[in-house]
């Protein structure tokens, strides 16, 4: 089951993030699309700080490990590029048709999986891009639509820059994912919504009733905080490629939600995509990579416990469960079944 738990945490960020599109296609009739974008961002981020100072204040031992200045460059990438990737989005859309819009969206995928692999050298497999594969394909088959609709152009070039950006994101996020996700999360958020907000305070409208102000706050922390805070747990042991491939089950999940609270019909495409979807998680879900392997000796601080066998250091005093501070891990060969977790992201 402990081998299976970053998987259901990948799918529970999907789950969660599915909520988004039916219930934003409500808010939309109240709100200026830059102004709900920002005030999901901010609801994620200042949700999030609430349960990081509660958690903080109940208990005062750190269990994670918090982020340091060696980490601020990735931190402040990961915010420029929240706030790149939607710009590109919006000027894409508007130069161009939503249904090659939202084609192209689901290159975001193969983007995370390629500058995972080529630029931060992270293992992908045969039978992952086979599943990376299936589930891109279910992807354009659910968004595809109308096929004589799509077009390339300008605008187009834009959505695939979109999705480039959210790719560079996506494994920057992986990078912090070694250390306290609520921190991580609760910065995203805060500082992606103020950027967001500076975009729709000057291109968009910030009038809207205090009532669906808060449901927007409240959506952005569910939909966007709790969504990226399983996320980030995930791929703290499946690293960037592999959570992309589960993530791309949120607009399956939000078909089904429109379904249950629109009463959106559920079609035979929506079926057919389904299928490819199901096909490609398996093929994700069975993947195995096992091979002989260096750990380099190594100087690093996050959560870990002393049960699961990389951690083997002693302590002045006993400790069981999980527990943060820096520790060095001295160098050794073997060979076992990995993901790219923290202590086994080498190159191959």
């Amino acid at each position: 089951m402990k081998k299976y738990l970053p998987v259901i945490y990948a799918l529970i960020a999907a789950l969660l993030f599915g909520i988004n599109a039916p219930f934003s296609k409500l808010l939309l009739k109240e709100i200026n699309p830059l102004f709900l974008a920002a005030l999901l961002y901010l609801g994620a981020g200042l949700g999030m700080s609430i349960i990081y100072f509660l958690k903080k204040y109940q208990k005062p031992t750190a269990t994670e490990a918090r982020l340091t200045k060696k980490e601020m460059p990735f931190v402040v990438l990961m915010i420029l590029l929240d706030i790149a990737a939607p710009i590109s989005l919006m000027i894409g859309i508007s130069m161009t048709n939503s249904s090659t819009a939202a084609l192209l969206g689901n290159f975001e995928i193969a983007a995370t999986s390629v500058i995972a692999m080529i630029i931060f050298k992270e293992a992908v497999g045969k039978r992952l891009w086979l599943a990376i594969a299936f589930i891109s394909l279910a992807s354009i088959i659910l968004t595809a639509g109308d096929a004589a609709a799509i077009s390339i152009s300008i605008g187009a070039l834009f959505v695939l820059f979109s999705c480039i950006f959210w790719g560079f994101e996506n494994n920057c996020t992986r990078i912090l994912s070694i250390k306290d996700p609520l921190q991580v999360v609760m910065i995203k958020g805060v500082g992606s919504g103020l950027g967001a907000l500076v975009i729709a305070s000057t291109w968009g409208d910030l009038s809207a009733k205090l009532f669906y102000i808060v449901l927007a706050l409240a959506l952005g922390f569910v939909a966007y905080g709790l969504s990226i805070f399983f996320y980030v747990t995930a791929q703290r042991e499946l690293g960037a490629a592999r959570t992309s491939a589960y993530y791309a089950a949120a607009p399956f999940m939000g078909v089904v939600i429109s379904w249950v609270v629109l009463r959106e019909s559920i079609s035979t495409v929506f079926l057919i995509a389904l299928g490819f979807m199901i096909l490609g998680a398996c093929l994700a879900v069975t993947e195995k990579h096992k091979h002989e392997h260096i750990h380099t000796q190594e100087l690093h601080e996050h959560r870990h416990s002393h049960n699961d066998g990389h951690h083997d250091h002693p302590h002045d005093t006993e400790i069981t469960g999980k527990h943060s501070h820096k520790h060095t891990h001295e160098e050794s060969e073997h060979s076992h079944e990995h993901t790219p977790d923290p202590h086994h992201r080498h190159p191959h």
